[in-house]
């Protein structure tokens, strides 16, 4: 069954007001049991950049660890070949532009002597054909230019998606051809990957939330955070479950971190009390039952949805418990 059913449940008979909850009669309800694993902080998508061109790596301005925008150059792939082509292309243009006016006076002084009678209609269309032959040259040749110019732009390698970088494959002066990775790049979007027991595929479902802990060796002293189940995958991977996780703050951990993640496997009969009965003395967690004694509670983790705290221990059902006159930490 879900997490998120159970804690509606529970937070309906604790999730009311002081004064309204005092006193309160301890009972045992059902809850989920939580279990720890292990999440693994993953990337949704990891997009590779890649030469366009073959050349010399220059300008490389990312290291491992950078944030990078899409569209942003990562570095410039120069082939010395390419200037002097365009340098060759633009002579052959400028020779056909010459081609070209001289056969247009040709033309003309065709027509002026062809309306004279003086030559004959073949040297007239002698002339129109070389200028037809003349255009058509400077059209190829101006197509050829653009690839050229195309393949100039084509130097800049750009980052095909925002995000961090994972990996520089080249360094400057490194020698490339086209296609090859220049550097993977982390999408800004990160998800926990889960990889479950088999036993636990029946329990997990799309939309389930999950409490996940903190970033660091000093999680254990944060406050747990609720996600989300997005995604179960259908096949076992080596006798265990795959799914994804979406929490909010996932860019403040390093892609591959681990992180205690607690997950649903069924239910069981548990001591819930409202936080507002707790107090602190001297680092331990204490309960001011009706009598007047105080007694002290191990308390487990907080259920999911509500103010509520699991009572490991110190407690049993059909006690009765009052909201303390005066709570702190004494220590």
């Amino acid at each position: 069954m879900m997490i998120r059913a159970l804690s509606i449940a529970v937070a309906a008979l604790i999730a009311v007001s002081p004064a309204a909850a005092e006193p309160l009669r301890v009972a045992e309800t059902a809850v989920d049991d939580l279990k720890a694993v292990f999440g693994t902080v993953e990337s949704i998508d990891t997009v590779i950049a890649r030469t366009r061109l073959g050349g010399t790596v220059g300008g490389l301005s990312i290291d491992e660890g950078s944030a990078v925008e899409q569209g942003q150059v990562l570095a410039i792939v120069r082939d010395e070949k390419l200037p002097l082509q365009q340098a060759a292309l633009d002579a052959q243009v400028t020779a056909l532009e010459s081609q070209m006016a001289q056969a247009e006076t040709d033309l003309e002084r065709a027509r002026r002597l062809r309306e004279s009678g003086t030559i004959p209609q073949a040297r007239l269309d002698d002339a129109q054909t070389a200028v037809n032959v003349v255009t058509a040259q400077l059209a190829a040749m101006g197509a050829e230019r653009a690839v050229v110019r195309e393949r100039i732009d084509e130097a800049a390698v750009v980052a095909p998606a925002g995000g961090r970088v994972l990996a520089v494959h080249v360094v400057n002066g490194t020698v490339v051809m086209p296609g090859e990775p220049v550097a993977a790049i982390a999408a800004d979007s990160y998800i926990l990957r889960l990889y479950l027991p088999e036993r636990h595929a029946r329990f997990i479902d799309v939309g389930d939330p999950v409490l996940v802990g903190g970033a660091g060796l000093a999680a254990a002293g944060q406050a747990l955070r609720e996600g989300t189940v997005r995604q179960v995958y259908p096949e076992l991977s080596q006798g265990r479950v795959v799914a994804d996780v979406t929490v909010s703050g996932l860019g403040d951990f390093f892609v591959g971190e681990r992180t205690r993640v607690f997950v649903t496997t069924g239910q069981r009969s548990a001591i819930v009390v409202p936080a507002a009965y707790l107090y602190q003395r001297f680092n331990l967690d204490y309960v001011r039952l009706e009598d007047g004694r105080e007694v002290v509670v191990r308390t487990g983790l907080p259920v999911p949805g509500g103010d509520g705290i699991e009572i490991l221990s110190g407690l049993r059902p059909g006690d009765v418990i009052v909201l303390p006159s005066d709570r702190g930490d004494d220590a």
